[in-house]
């Protein structure tokens, strides 16, 4: 899951509103490319999560799931990213009946590009991993709302109630 890398020993950049969402395409839990450019014109929740499986992800990816009809409803899709390969992903959404869309970054490029890769504390210690964030990316493409660190359970809750869908 997270690795002590000493080539990494910056903080990683982070997005803030206003700041265009850096692009992407990656392969989904079936293998299909997902490209961000495709949701343009809606407003998507693109998600970065340490890893599948695990039981704070599966809170998240649970709760997401639970939340996607209102989500849609407000005009929100969801894309969960994460380094595990779209077969791992696979038997994650089929396991916890998952309806959301999970892509798979095993290179860490897209997580490091939306500053969700770097160092961060595990336990008290400094390790180099996914640090869990949530980005609000607008129909232009425009991130609308970044959250960097947040906690597994009752995180979607928080985010609905911070969109005003509730």
């Amino acid at each position: 899951m997270t690795e002590t890398d000493p080539g990494i020993d910056t903080a990683p950049v982070r997005l803030a509103p206003g700041d265009p969402a850096p692009e992407f395409t990656l392969p989904d839990a079936d293998g299909t490319p997902v490209s961000l450019s495709s949701y343009r014109g809606r407003r998507v929740i693109v998600y970065c999560y340490p890893a599948a499986l695990t039981p704070g992800c599966t809170t998240q990816a649970v709760d997401f799931t639970a939340a996607a009809g209102d989500l849609a409803e407000a005009g929100l899709d969801i894309i969960g990213v994460s380094p595990d390969v779209p077969e791992k992903l696979s038997r994650f959404r089929e396991q916890e009946e998952l309806s959301i869309t999970l892509v798979s970054d095993p290179e860490k490029q897209v997580l490091t590009a939306y500053g969700a890769y770097g160092p961060k504390k595990l336990y008290g210690k400094e390790v180099v991993g996914v640090i869990r964030s949530t980005f609000v990316v607008g129909a232009d493409g425009k991130i609308e709302k970044a959250a960097y660190n947040v906690k597994a359970t009752g995180h979607v809750a928080k985010l609905m109630r911070d969109l005003g869908i509730d």
